[in-house]
């Protein structure tokens, strides 16, 4: 049985993000005094990335389809030659377009397309950058009590993911977690203003399926899972 599309779009966004969490830690460490050393992956943070992937991924699959289904891409216009032709009352010249199916074809819509570009850019990035550092935060704050907290220890955070005691909930002080989220919110949206409004414009203009511009999302968050990686272990 196939799997959903909701279902495809969350398993690739959950391997990128694995993917770059690593490579975040992998460009941590060749700064650091123990560059020249092998990367020792630390699973903790990958796993936290990859929770968050499949947790934002449906309702952001969900957005892009309810962006699509409000605010259409293309819609259907006359060809310049069904326009000639009806220009010059030539019947024949239209019965043949018609029949070879040249008689209308899909345009780029362009107000459409602005419209999807400017809710994206303001309240889908608003939303993703408050659901990204409230779970960032959260997911730290209940596994702070592991030992050897940090890069160079794979064992060990291995280990603890396994153990059954990797998350302490009592230990979330929302009031904390929403302070750190929102005393770096509008650094983190004017960073994603850098970024993203190309990606979304490239969307909405040359791609015209949901699942097409989720991979394509998922793709360009690689390298900017790598930057957030980085914020996120600050």
């Amino acid at each position: 049985m196939a799997l959903s599309p909701i279902v495809v779009a969350s398993l690739q966004a959950a391997v990128i993000s694995a993917i770059s969490n690593i490579l975040a830690q992998g460009l941590a460490a060749r700064k650091s005094s123990i560059g020249k050393a092998p990367l020792e992956i630390d699973w903790v943070p990958v796993f936290q990335f990859v929770l968050f992937a499949f947790i934002s991924t449906p309702p952001n699959f969900l957005w892009q389809d309810f962006l699509e289904s409000s605010f259409p891409a293309y819609h259907v216009s006359p060809t310049s030659e069904a326009i000639i032709s009806a220009s010059a009352g030539n019947e024949r010249d239209l019965d043949d377009e018609a029949t070879q199916g040249r008689l209308v074809e899909p345009k780029l819509n362009k107000r459409n397309t602005l419209i999807k570009t400017l809710l994206d850019q303001t309240v889908g990035t608003a939303v993703n950058t408050l659901l990204f550092s409230v779970f960032i935060h959260s997911a730290q704050a209940a596994m702070a009590h592991r030992a050897g907290a940090g890069f160079g220890h794979p064992a060990q955070s291995l280990g603890f993911l396994l153990s059954g005691n990797a998350v302490r909930y009592a230990a979330v002080r929302s009031d904390l977690v929403w302070r750190r989220a929102t005393a770096e919110f509008f650094d983190l949206v004017k960073a994603s203003w850098t970024f993203w409004p190309i990606i979304s414009i490239v969307n909405f203009t040359m791609l015209k399926s949901v699942e097409a511009r989720n991979l394509t999302g998922s793709l360009a968050g690689l390298g900017w899972g790598v930057y957030m990686s980085s914020i996120a272990a600050q």
